[in-house]
This record gives structure tokens, sequence and C-alpha cells, in this order.
């Protein structure tokens, strides 16, 4: 029986607060709570790179080399763009949006001012491999660039999700410890 619903930002943004960077706890509450926080330059940057990359739209503000070099990297064809992806872990409903999908791939583009391999080993979004396998997906790729060059990461359904599913239980352990300050209803399962 589902009890949670989580989405990869707010497991990725978790695990940013358990690896002790400069990220508060009140940060992750206005996380939890879908606080509203203004688009930043660096997040509406990638948004119009990925609408130039998929959909065509504004090309001219990107090197046309790197939106090239990026395309050679998206799946042949493309089957759907912006997939709705759900896996139940437990008592979790793990859900959320995956860019594109080809027939044996899906792919998420990310943007970056400074990129450092491997940087997505522990996302959360490699769980969607495991929403996905149904529809005959086996690689989750993130295409990446700096706005310099374009990296690849590349991970398959056998890449080890034990960290993610550690964080995981560890998140449903704060949720309860912290119940009183998260006003987010979609986070609770509500029994009917």
């Amino acid at each position: 029986m589902v009890k949670y619903r989580f989405y990869p930002t707010l497991l990725n943004t978790f695990s940013r607060y358990l690896s002790g960077g400069n990220f508060t706890m009140q940060q992750l509450l206005d996380t939890i709570n879908r606080v509203p926080a203004p688009t930043t330059v660096a997040q509406e940057r990638g948004s119009r790179f990925e609408d130039a990359v998929i959909k065509g739209e504004d090309e001219e503000r990107f090197n046309a080399d790197i939106l090239e070099k990026f395309r050679r990297h998206l799946p042949r064809p493309i089957i759907e763009t912006q997939v709705y992806c759900q896996y139940e872990i437990d008592d979790v409903l793990f859900y959320g949006y995956v860019d594109l999908i080809g027939k044996y791939k899906a792919v998420d583009i990310k943007t970056t001012a400074s990129y450092q391999h491997p940087r997505f080993t522990f996302n959360h979004q490699n769980l969607y491999l495991h929403a996905l396998k149904k529809r005959g997906i086996r690689l989750m790729e993130y295409l990446i660039t700096d706005f310099k060059e374009v990296y690849v990461e590349s991970y398959s359904l056998t890449h080890p999700i034990d960290k993610q599913l550690e964080e995981i239980r560890l998140f449903k352990q704060f949720l309860e410890e912290h119940r009183a300050l998260i006003s987010d209803p979609k986070i609770f399962v509500t029994p009917e």
C-alpha cells in the first residue's frame, strides 16, 4: 500500500541535504512544501536549451556546434517527449517526467556551469529506468552541456540503486520525524 509520493528533484534535494553541503533544513523543507522560488537565470537558460534541442525553438541563442553535437546523441527515432514515469518502491510511489525516450533508452537533458564526470551515478532519475523497463527501455542517458562541450553519462538497468533506495528509506524517516512541518498534501498518501 502506497503511503508516500516522491519525485526525483525532491529526493536529489534530500541527498544534497544529507551530504552536508550548503543546504539547510529550511531549504529542504521549502522544497518539500513546494514553496515558490524565482526561476534562476541558469534554470531559464537550461529550459530554453532543451526547447532548442527538442523543438528547434530559439536555436540562435546557442552555439550551433553544441546543438549539433547534442542532437547526435539523441535516440532515432524519438518516440515520445516528456514521458510520465511511475514506479512503486515498497510503500513509495516514485514519479516524474523524463525528457524523452527512444526505442531502448531514456534521455534527460542537463545544462551546467561546470561538469565533472561522473555526476549522475546516484541521481534518483536513474529510477526512471525501472519505471520504463516494461516499455523496453534498458538505458538511462544524461546528455549534459556546459555550453562549451557535450558529455554523456549512461546507466543500464543493472546499475546499482542501493544508495538511492537507502536515501528513500532515510527520507521517509525524516518526513515522519518532521511531519508537523510538512504542508504539501501530495507527499503523504491518506488512506481512503
